[in-house]
């Protein structure tokens, strides 16, 4: 539901240009990291707090910006009781700029290591199938065979090692 929400926001800073939205989701990516502190959240969701301390704490963590859309959106943002979604616009933000870029980054998951080499290898196969500039990560897991997922992009790849092992069998036996 916040991500609807968050939408309908960033809507209103697409019309500019690609720096200045990459500069926004840094910020915006920031200010998202906030919501991990329970100090932080405590103050935001306070009812005791007024909506212009509120506004004043969030225009200050952004005023390095000195940018008056983001100033404006924040405002908005507090005047709509809707601060609790900044994490979401971050989250969004990320995903224009790498939709305008065509730059994804993706994940590849398996319980055996992968070089550098490979990874590299992989993603620029990638790549060049889906048109953008795809960088992979490695991330070491229980999961028998190879898993890549560019989620962005809406790619997941699956190789099961015991999936593969039961077509051989099923192969054989239809030869037989």
């Amino acid at each position: 539901m916040e991500e609807l929400i968050a939408k309908r926001y960033i809507k209103a800073l697409s019309s500019a240009d690609i720096a200045s939205i990459q500069n926004t989701a840094d910020l915006f990516s920031v200010l998202s990291e906030s919501f991990n502190d329970e100090k932080f959240i405590n103050i935001i969701e306070s009812p005791d707090v007024s909506q212009d301390d509120k506004l004043e704490i969030l225009l200050g963590a952004v005023s390095s910006a000195k940018s008056s859309q983001v100033d404006n959106l924040i405002k908005l943002l507090v005047e709509n009781k809707r601060i609790n979604i900044i994490p979401a616009i971050a989250q969004e933000l990320k995903k224009e700029v790498a939709s305008s870029t065509k730059t994804y980054k993706g994940t590849v998951y398996s319980d055996s290591e992968i070089d550098a080499k490979t990874l590299q290898e992989l993603g620029e196969g990638l790549s060049k199938k889906y048109g953008s500039t795809i960088s992979l990560e490695f991330v070491k897991n229980d999961f028998n065979g190879i898993k890549m997922d560019v989620e962005d992009l809406g790619i997941e790849i699956n190789f099961s090692k015991t999936r593969i092992n039961s077509q051989i069998i099923e192969h054989i036996v239809k030869a037989i």
